[in-house]
C-alpha cells in the first residue's frame, strides 16, 4: 500500500488564517533521529539533504496555508535547495548557502511574515507554539483595538452628523483596524499582489471597502472581532496539537545515573549514554527505554501501551521512557538514547501521520479550492450587477458584496478535517494504538475482514505446559511427586523450548543435579538421577525404545489431536508421565474476536502451522476461518483472495514472514511489543501491547471520526450557506458574517476536539 501524499493541497491556498491542516502538531520530537520503526511516510520537508540548514522562527506561521504562502513565495528564489517547516513551534529550516539567505529572508519578509533567526529569541528546538498574538501584550491589544472600536461605534451611534465626533470616530476606528489587523493587512496585501485568494485577502479588501464607503465603525468592530476570535480558535486547535506534545513531558529530563566508582549522579537524561545503567525509585518515572538488570517492580505502563494495570518487571523485562515505577526500586541498562526512545518513536510517528492526508480531507481540499473563487466572483457580480438589474444603490450593493467576502472563507470547512484526525489519532496513542495516518484512521470503518497470524498473535508465540499425567504401574510404581522431580531436573538442564515450559510448569523443586545428561537431537535427552536412568523426549523416541503401547498412544493421540506437543519421561522398563505442551490463546483474543463479529467483520487465521493444529486453536478463539501450512507467499495470495471474497481487509501479524501479507493489504496491522521491526516497517497501524481487543477499539473510533467529520462538514456548508442566503437579501451585516466565519470555523474545531475524549468512551481491555 503506497504512502499518502504529502504534498500541501490546494485549500492552502484557500484559507490563510486557520490555525490547522494534516500537519497539525508536527512538534519536533526528541531528536531528529526520532522514528518509530514502519514510519514509511518520511518527513514533512522538500530538502533533499540531510543538513537541517539555518533555522528561524515566524511567529504568525499557523497552519499549512500559511507554509504554502512561504513556500509559493519562494518558488522562484534561486539557491534554495529544501525548506523543513515545523508547525507547531513555528520553524522552518532554510537549506541554502549563507550568501543566499538575504534573498531568500527577503521574500518571506515580501509574503507577510517576519522570520527571526531562533538564536535571537534564546530558543531552541522545543520553543512551544505561541498565537500571532502571544502573550499579556498581544492580549492588552486585542483589548485595546476591541475598546476603540466600541467607542468609535458609539460615537456614529450617538452622533451620526456631527462631523468633529466623525473625524474622531474615523482616527479611532483606523486605531483599532491597524492595531487588530496589522498582520492579517501584511499578509492580504501580500497575497493580492501575488493574485491569491485567502481570508486575509479577502478581510483587507472587506474591511478596505468597509471604510470606504463609510460602514468604519462595523470595519473597524469586524476587524477587531475577527483577531479576537482567530486567537480563540487558535488556541482551540492547540489542544489537539497538546495532546500529542504533552506526551513529551512524560519522559523526565533527568536520570540517575550510576558512576564508574558505583555512586549514583543525577544527570541529563539527553546526556545518558547506550548501556549506561540508571536507577529508577518508587513513584519515579523512567527517564529511557532500558531492560532491568536489578530489582522488581509492578510498573504502569499505560502512557505507552494503554494498558489499564500496573505490569510486573524484573530482570530481562523491558522499560519504556515515560512510565511509571510503582513499588521497588529498579536498576536498568539504558537501550535507546533520549531522541529514540519508544516515546519519542510514537510521538514522531503520529506527528508524521498527521501530514498523511485522508479521504474526507482531499474531498474537502478540492472543494474549497474552488469555493472560494466561485464565492469572491459572486461577490463582484453583486456589487456589478445589482444595481443595474436590481436598482440597488451602488454603496448598498458593495456593502452587500463585501459581506459575502468575509463569509466566503471556507476555513471552518478546510479546518473541519485535521482537526477531527489529529484528534483521533491522539486519542488513538493513549491507549497504544500508532495509527501511521489518518487515512489508515478513516477507513477502519469500512473494514469486512481481518486475517489473523496465529503465533504471537493470537496466541502467546510461547509454549506452555497445559496438562501433565502421571502414569501409576501397579504397587510398586514412582511416587508422583519423584516423577515430577525427575522430569524437572532433566526438563531443566535442556535449552529445548518444550524443556523449558515444561520446567516452568511444574511445580515440583529439583532434587538433584543430572549425571551423563546427553541431548538426543530430534529426539529428546537422557541422563542418570540417583542411579535411575530416564529419558524425557518425544513419541518418536519412546518408540524407539519399545515403550508404547496402546492406552499411551491412545492418551498422545487425544493430545496431538488439540494440537499439542508430547513430551515423556520414562525408565528403561515404562513410561512414567506424559507432559503436554501447547501454545495457548492469549485472554484477550476471544474476547476481540468476538466483538469483531459483533461489528460484522469477518475474521480468518492464516498461518504456516499444521491444518489440525491451526483447526484447534480457530475453534478455540471462535474464528470463521482458518487456513493452514501458509508460507508468507500463501498468506499473500489468501489476502488477495479475501480482498476479492469481502472488500477492504486488514492483515495482523508480528513476524517477519508476515511483512508482504501486512504490506498488500489495505491495512496492516503489527504487534509492537513482540513484533519484529521488520512487520512494524510494513504495517500502517501498531498495537503496542499487542492486545487484540485493540482492534475493535480502532474500528469503533473510525466510525465515531467518520461520524464527527461529516458532522463538521455539514455545520462548516449550512452555516456558511445560511448567511449566503442572507446576506443576499438584506439579512446578514459584516458583524454577523464575521461571527458566521468564525463562529463555524470554533464550532467544527470544538466539535472535532471531542475525539481527545474517545479514549476514555471506547470500551476498556
Amino acid at each position: 500500500m503506497s504512502a499518502p501524499s504529502h504534498r500541501p493541497s490546494a485549500a492552502a491556498d484557500a484559507c490563510g488564517h486557520c490555525s490547522s491542516d494534516a500537519s497539525i502538531g508536527n512538534a519536533p520530537a526528541q531528536g531528529a533521529a526520532a522514528r518509530m520503526p514502519g514510519d514509511t511516510h518520511g518527513t514533512h520537508s522538500t530538502s533533499t539533504h540531510s543538513t537541517q540548514g539555518a533555522v528561524f522562527r515566524i511567529a504568525t506561521m499557523d497552519c499549512a496555508a500559511e507554509e504554502s504562502e512561504i513556500r509559493h513565495a519562494l518558488a522562484s528564489v534561486s539557491g534554495l535547495r529544501g525548506l523543513r517547516f515545523q508547525l507547531a513551534a513555528r520553524t522552518v529550516a532554510i537549506d541554502a548557502e549563507p550568501s543566499d539567505l538575504p534573498q531568500i529572508l527577503a521574500a518571506i519578509r515580501q509574503a507577510g511574515f517576519d522570520p527571526q533567526p531562533l538564536a535571537q529569541e534564546g530558543a531552541g528546538e522545543g520553543v512551544a507554539a505561541q498565537g500571532q498574538l502571544p502573550g499579556a501584550q498581544g492580549l492588552a491589544r486585542l483589548g485595546l483595538a476591541l475598546g476603540l472600536a466600541v467607542a468609535a461605534e458609539l460615537l456614529a451611534f450617538l452622533a451620526p452628523d456631527t462631523r468633529v465626533f466623525q473625524a474622531v470616530g474615523m482616527a479611532l476606528a483606523a486605531a483599532a483596524i491597524w492595531l487588530a489587523g496589522f498582520s492579517t493587512y501584511r499578509k492580504g496585501l501580500a497575497a493580492l499582489g501575488r493574485g491569491r485568494l485567502n481570508i486575509n485577502a479577502l478581510m483587507t479588501v472587506a474591511v478596505t471597502g468597509a471604510f470606504a464607503i463609510g460602514q468604519w465603525p462595523e470595519a473597524a468592530m469586524v476587524m477587531a472581532l475577527y483577531a479576537i476570535a482567530e486567537l480563540i480558535e487558535a488556541r482551540s486547535v492547540d489542544r489537539a496539537r497538546n495532546a500529542i506534545k504533552g506526551l513529551l513531558d512524560l519522559a523526565p529530563d533527568t536520570a540517575e545515573l550510576r558512576q564508574p566508582d558505583g555512586a549514583w549522579q543525577r544527570t541529563a537524561a539527553a546526556a545518558v549514554a547506550l548501556n549506561a545503567v540508571v536507577r529508577i525509585r518508587p513513584g519515579a518515572r523512567v527517564p529511557l527505554d532500558g531492560v532491568v538488570i536489578a530489582g522488581r517492580s509492578a510498573v504502569n505502563q499505560a502512557s505507552v501501551t494503554g494498558e489499564s494495570m500496573p505490569v510486573d518487571k524484573a530482570a530481562g523485562d523491558t522499560l519504556f521512557a515515560g512510565t511509571i515505577n510503582d513499588t521497588g526500586t529498579l536498576e536498568m541498562r539504558v537501550t535507546a538514547t533520549a531522541g529514540n526512545t519508544t516515546l519519542a518513536r510514537i510521538i514522531h510517528a503520529v506527528e508524521q501521520a498527521q501530514a498523511s492526508r485522508a479521504p474526507t480531507q482531499q474531498f474537502v481540499d478540492r472543494f474549497a479550492a474552488s469555493y472560494t473563487p466561485v464565492v469572491f466572483a459572486l461577490a463582484v457580480a453583486v456589487a456589478v450587477l445589482m444595481p443595474w438589474l436590481m436598482g440597488v444603490a451602488w454603496p448598498q450593493a458593495l456593502y452587500k458584496a463585501l459581506v459575502l467576502l468575509v463569509i466566503a472563507c471556507p476555513c471552518a470547512l478546510v479546518i473541519a478535517t485535521p482537526v477531527t484526525v489529529v484528534s483521533g489519532l491522539a486519542a488513538a496513542a493513549r491507549r497504544g494504538i500508532l495509527i501511521k495516518g489518518g487515512v489508515y484512521l478513516e477507513t477502519a470503518h469500512q473494514l469486512k475482514a481481518l486475517a489473523f497470524d496465529k503465533t504471537g498473535t493470537i496466541t502467546e508465540g510461547r509454549p506452555r505446559l497445559v496438562a501433565t499425567e502421571v502414569l501409576q504401574q501397579g504397587p510398586d510404581s514412582v511416587p508422583e511427586a519423584q516423577v515430577l522431580r525427575w522430569a524437572a531436573d532433566l526438563a531443566g538442564h535442556s535449552d529445548h523450548p518444550v524443556s523449558r515450559a515444561i520446567a516452568l510448569g511444574l511445580d515440583a523443586a529439583q532434587g538433584g543435579s543430572p549425571q551423563d545428561f546427553t541431548a538426543l537431537p530430534g529426539r529428546g535427552v537422557q541422563a542418570r538421577i540417583a542411579g535411575q536412568a530416564l529419558v524425557l523426549g518425544n513419541h518418536r523416541l519412546i518408540e524407539e525404545r519399545g515403550l508404547c503401547n496402546a492406552g499411551i498412544e491412545a492418551r498422545l493421540a487425544a493430545h496431538e489431536a488439540q494440537g499439542r506437543t508430547v513430551t515423556l519421561l520414562a525408565t528403561d522398563a515404562a513410561v512414567l508421565a506424559i507432559f503436554a505442551v501447547a501454545d495457548t490463546i492469549k485472554d484477550s483474543s476471544r474476547e476481540a474476536l468476538a466483538a469483531l463479529r459483533a461489528m460484522g467483520v469477518a475474521t480468518v487465521m492464516l498461518t504456516g502451522d499444521n491444518q489440525a493444529t491451526a483447526r484447534t486453536i480457530a475453534a478455540q478463539a471462535g474464528l470463521d476461518e482458518v487456513q493452514g501450512n501458509l508460507l508468507p507467499q500463501d498468506k499473500l495470495a489468501a489476502i488477495e483472495a479475501l480482498q476479492a471474497r469481502h472488500g477492504l481487509t486488514a492483515m495482523v501479524g508480528d513476524g517477519i514472514n508476515d511483512a508482504p501479507a501486512l504490506a498488500r493489504a489495505d491495512i496492516g496491522i503489527a504487534m509492537g511489543a513482540a513484533g519484529t521491526d521488520t512487520a512494524m516497517e510494513a504495517a500502517d497501524v501498531v498495537i503496542m501491547n499487542d492486545d487484540l481487543r485493540r482492534i475493535p477499539q480502532l474500528i469503533a473510533l473510525s466510525r465515531r471520526t467518520r461520524a464527527v467529520l461529516w458532522q463538521n462538514i455539514a455545520l462548516a456548508l449550512g452555516i456558511k450557506l445560511v448567511f449566503l442566503f442572507l446576506a443576499l437579501f438584506n439579512g446578514a451585516s459584516m458583524w454577523m458574517a464575521v461571527f458566521a466565519d468564525m463562529g463555524a470555523s470554533l464550532i467544527v474545531v470544538f466539535n472535532g476536539l471531542r475525539m481527545l475524549r474517545a479514549a476514555d468512551d471506547a470500551p476498556t481491555a
